[in-house]
């Protein structure tokens, strides 16, 4: 490890500690590493250039951002909510289990755990808060928890970013995410249930079942993204990023055409939005293929692997290490730095372990979407009271049973890998 390499990673952790924001962190680091070690500062501009636009998947990110805010415009979330209303609110605590369900549910068209929070999140916290049905730090909680879930089932923009560092199939990742969300849907609902009956919360009216082919009739059009995201990959019709395409613009007609909720004004707000959100990802992106281009000028992911490897330790033991300090550092980093800078210092490891990618992917994703919610960072909390005005004490003090299941749906994924590979084994994977 050089002298340069040093002062690169001293400055990073200087920068991020003053409050610099994370892509101007990486790339100031950059450029004192390039400029110390005698190249000339051009290759900074060229490996972010040449990361950025020779890369097909990497426009899958903005058209899911599109996709993401036009499906939170209008009347969809109404719709959507109103279907798991009519399913799930009839039981004990039945907000908190439509508040899991419809994060199940928009997780299919958003791929964004912000977007899910923000947008169909503040509109059921309202509804769970109001006249004293749940606390707000309760309802703010299992709102954060349940935002997580978004980028699990696909689509997922932290799986695309996934791929891009590791080369695994984007179309084995999307599949090898709907078990696990799935399964922490459920852990999260089972929580809600335990708790809901010992705090003694609210019993809705229970919707007729009359009103249920209603409701899901008017839902139906909105429930349909993720299986034309699917059918469109895994049918041979479109790639990855084409289907990021084909999401984006169904949910433009079925927000301006089918659902008439999509005015001229609005849609011209939502794209400004977009392109506000995919340039803070690229430039994230572009520090982080910056940053990758040192680790690997440095060799430091083979010496890494060589290190580990020459410990002898069992591929559980090092996946169990992994999520440990992934854990810890999702305290402290968001998702998209830790999946660009961290993840792929372990990717060679994995494969002379020969540890699966997909398996290795999609449970490191869960485990930085855990992070998203874990004190102090936990940017979800902040999201949250940022757009409800709930205390970030009531929050933290309701967080942790959900933290802990989750965690625990964690340790499950990685003890039986089955949960994250049956389907894309079902699809022909042979990883």
């Amino acid at each position: 490890m050089s002298v340069e390499f040093l002062l690169c990673v001293g400055s990073l952790f200087v920068l991020a500690g003053i409050g610099a924001p994370v892509a101007y962190a990486i790339l100031v680091a950059a450029m004192i590493y390039v400029g110390a070690s005698g190249q000339g500062i051009g290759i900074v501009g060229k490996n972010l250039l040449d990361g950025l636009y020779q890369s097909f998947l990497l426009l899958a990110v903005p058209l899911f951002i599109v996709a993401a805010n036009i499906m939170n415009a209008g009347t969809i979330s109404d719709r959507l909510l109103g279907f798991c209303v009519a399913v799930v609110g009839r039981f004990r605590g039945g907000l908190g289990h439509v508040n899991v369900m419809a994060s199940l549910i928009f997780s299919g068209m958003s791929g964004s755990a912000v977007a899910d929070a923000a947008g169909i999140g503040r509109i059921i916290i309202d509804m769970m808060r109001k006249d004293g049905r749940f606390t707000p730090g309760y309802a703010a909680a299992i709102t954060a928890a349940s935002a997580t879930i978004g980028p699990i089932i696909p689509p997922s923009i932290p799986m695309v970013l996934y791929a891009l560092v590791s080369n695994a199939s984007i179309g084995h990742l999307f599949l090898g995410g709907i078990l696990p969300g799935l399964f922490m849907g459920a852990v999260l609902m089972a929580l809600n249930a335990w708790a809901s009956h010992r705090r003694g919360f609210a019993v809705e009216p229970p919707v007729p079942l009359a009103a249920l082919p209603r409701k899901t009739a008017d839902a139906f059009p909105a429930l349909l993204m993720p299986a034309i995201l699917l059918y469109g990959i895994y049918g041979g019709v479109t790639t990855p990023t084409e289907a990021a395409a084909v999401a984006a613009f169904y949910a433009l007609i079925l927000a301006a055409l089918v659902y008439r909720a999509l005015s001229l004004g609005a849609f011209y707000r939502i794209l400004v939005d977009s392109a506000r959100s995919s340039a803070a990802v690229g430039l994230v992106i572009g520090g982080a293929l910056i940053l990758n281009y040192i680790v690997a000028s440095e060799n430091i992911p083979n010496l890494l692997a060589g290190w580990l490897v020459a410990l002898d330790v069992s591929p559980l033991v090092f996946l169990l290490g992994v999520n440990l300090l992934l854990l810890v550092l999702g305290c402290l980093l968001d998702a998209t730095t830790i999946i660009l800078v961290i993840i792929p210092l372990f990717l060679p490891t994995c494969r002379n372990l020969g540890i699966d990618l997909v398996h290795f992917g999609v449970v490191a994703v869960v485990n930085c979407m855990i992070g998203l919610i874990t004190p102090p960072y936990g940017i979800l909390l902040f999201v949250i009271n940022a757009v409800t005005g709930i205390s970030l004490r009531e929050m933290i003090a309701e967080i942790w049973p959900f933290l802990a299941v989750l965690m625990l749906a964690l340790l499950a994924m990685i003890l039986v890998p089955g949960i994250v590979l049956f389907l894309p084994r079902l699809a022909g994977y042979e990883g």
